[in-house]
């Protein structure tokens, strides 16, 4: 928490001397310095910050600097903390809202077939191989996201290089939907939490409870060997 705390300061700095039209970085080491600001925006994403308390971190930093801050970080520490988690359980309930809608209106698009498990399956390209089972290997192109269009995971994220797991490994939302295609062929999978996630979510808080999934998936191969690369959608675990 005390990362997000420096983050959170960092991201004032920038602010209080930012200017009516922001320099636009051009320079190898400019880009990295903006980079700088990227990520530390990720560490603070959990916060959820209004334009108007973007202004009351600005006046924190820019008291803290001066050695006026009317509070003291040690004795805010559990009131950041308790912040963190309620916004981050506010944001995970909105996601949660919403997946039902969007799993209505994805099973409304063209060839899309809904299934017992409530899985929509979406033709995107149609292949011309095999179809795997749920006991076989595959290789795999994919992106994953959240209803809000978050990209959660990707095969982009490992390198770009296919990803290749057991089927019967992963969350039944995928050992469902890959079976239905053919190599060649590229799907989309709309997961309720029932068959992916749940009511925990996936480990680390990459994927938030109870939601919705959409993941787009390309069969490249059905395979034999076995492999070490990380199984999509953040190493889901095992179907039970």
């Amino acid at each position: 928490m005390k990362t997000i705390v420096r983050s959170t300061l960092a991201i004032a700095l920038a602010l209080a001397g930012c200017t009516p039209q922001p320099p636009t970085p051009k320079t190898d080491e400019e880009k990295s310095i903006y980079a700088v600001g990227v990520a530390v925006n990720r560490q603070v994403e959990v916060f959820h910050l209004t334009p108007a308390e973007v202004e009351l971190v600005v006046a924190g930093f820019r008291d803290a600097a001066a050695g006026k801050a009317l509070v003291k970080v040690e004795e805010k520490m559990p009131d950041i903390q308790k912040l963190a988690m309620a916004r981050s359980q506010a944001a995970s309930a909105g996601l949660a809202a919403k997946g039902p809608e969007y799993l209505d209106k994805a099973a409304k698009e063209a060839g899309a077939v809904k299934t017992e498990s409530g899985l929509v399956y979406i033709p995107v390209k149609e292949g011309t191989g095999e179809s795997p089972k749920a006991t076989d290997q595959v290789k795999v192109l994919y992106t994953g996201k959240l209803v809000d269009g978050t990209v959660f995971d990707s095969s982009a994220k490992h390198g770009g290089q296919p990803v290749t797991f057991p089927l019967n490994g992963v969350i039944p939302c995928w050992t469902q939907g890959v079976q239905k295609m053919k190599v060649g062929g590229k799907a989309r999978l709309v997961c309720p939490p029932e068959i992916a996630y749940g009511e925990a979510g996936a480990p680390g808080g990459v994927i938030p409870p109870k939601a919705t999934l959409d993941f787009e998936v390309e069969l490249l191969d059905i395979v034999q060997t076995p492999t070490e690369q990380p199984a999509p959608a953040a190493k889901p675990a095992p179907k039970k």
